[in-house]
């Protein structure tokens, strides 16, 4: 057919594949003007759907912003940080201010110090090269701290354009959702015309003031655990609900599996507790040492889940670690992390080469 695009967002239209962007089925093309589906859901349900996009077209998009002049509301996932976060932001960005917001605060135990948590967030972001002009937290799900979060867009964007940009499963539509709902775009439809015409597959929503507030895709990260698992088992991976902590009391030479997908062995020295930070639909288990290989090339995808089945076995890379931390988090992207207690302890972990492994000192007290 004709290339044809979207009235509201400008992308070229495609009725092949639902999950990129730019789709419409194809009884949509008989009616004037034509929009995308996503379009469609924000423009009769005031909704805005999340649209998946590949690294190198994603960043070729955030290289647009660093022409605006505008605010950044970068948001990250706390439960996976570095499965969040997108290398190099700031390159893309220019010198447009950024607000990190951490999403998902609701899935973090109660005993978590938020005040220490924004700062490790801080610490992390520079470290990442991202100095951003505040750090937030929130749950889009539960609707907790959102009001806070928009005060302060309001705020730093000072008069400005926002974009708000973050990878897939981070939650960002459902906070342009309630962003949406809060700003009463409800009591009136909001029309195709309203949609600011672009070929960037950003969707424009009108502000008070006359500026515009820009959804992007979701950028898909290929180190979230997600693009691992299959679609039943990161039910599992993920968690929904407040994580429960877990407490293993594991002698010299002990290993604990996260499910299928993680391995940690601890070599010594002396007796230390390590707590297990995952969904609590993830199994743990803990075995010798001498018995971890045999374990695993025999219970992959039976008793050490996800996965829910039996595949092929992965490859798994070993990280090494010994902690200088009174307290170190041994980081699974997209599994959660188990804090090891204690100096100098000699960890190995392991996890396919898609789940990448890193330390930090722990962001939880006690």
């Amino acid at each position: 057919m004709d290339d044809v695009f979207c009235a509201g967002c400008g992308i070229k239209i495609q009725t092949e594949n639902e999950e990129a962007p730019g789709f419409a089925p194809p009884g949509a093309l008989k009616h004037d003007p034509v929009i995308c589906r996503r379009c469609f859901r924000l423009k009769h349900y005031n909704e805005v759907q999340e649209v998946p996009m590949t690294g190198d077209d994603f960043l070729r998009l955030l290289s647009k912003i660093a022409e605006a002049d505008a605010l950044v509301v970068y948001l990250i996932d706390i439960f996976d940080f570095s499965g969040s976060w997108v290398p190099g932001l700031q390159r893309f960005i220019g010198k447009n201010p950024v607000l990190l917001v951490g999403n998902k605060k609701d899935l973090l135990p109660k005993s978590t110090n938020p005040n220490k948590l924004k700062s490790w967030l801080r610490r992390s972001a520079k470290e990442l090269g991202l100095r951003p002009v505040d750090v937030l937290l929130m749950s889009a799900d539960k609707n907790q701290g959102i009001d806070e979060v928009r005060q302060n867009m309001e705020y730093y964007r000072e008069g400005k354009d926002i974009y708000i940009v973050g990878v897939t499963n981070v939650g960002k539509s459902t906070f342009i959702n309630h962003l949406l709902r809060q700003a009463g775009a409800g009591d009136g439809e909001i029309t195709t015309s309203h949609f600011p015409g672009t070929t960037l597959d950003f969707i424009g929503i009108p502000l008070d003031d006359g500026h515009i507030l820009y959804d992007t895709p979701g950028v898909v990260n290929l180190h979230q655990a997600a693009h691992f698992v299959s679609e039943q088992d990161y039910k599992a991976v993920m968690p929904s609900k407040e994580i429960k902590p877990r407490v293993f009391q594991l002698n010299e030479n002990q290993t604990l599996f996260l499910g299928g997908l993680g391995r940690i062995d601890y070599t010594g020295p002396g007796r230390r507790s390590l707590i297990a930070y995952t969904s609590n639909a993830l199994t743990v288990h803990r075995t010798k040492l001498e018995n971890a290989d045999d374990l695993f090339h025999r219970q992959y995808g039976h008793l050490l889940t996800p996965p829910s089945r039996r595949t092929e076995l992965p490859v798994l890379e070993r990280y090494d670690f010994r902690t200088d931390e009174l307290n170190t988090d041994i980081v699974f992207s997209g599994l959660g992390w188990v804090t090891v207690k204690g100096r100098g302890a000699r960890i190995s972990a392991y996890a396919p080469s898609s789940i990448s492994v890193s330390g930090r000192a722990s962001i939880i007290k006690g």
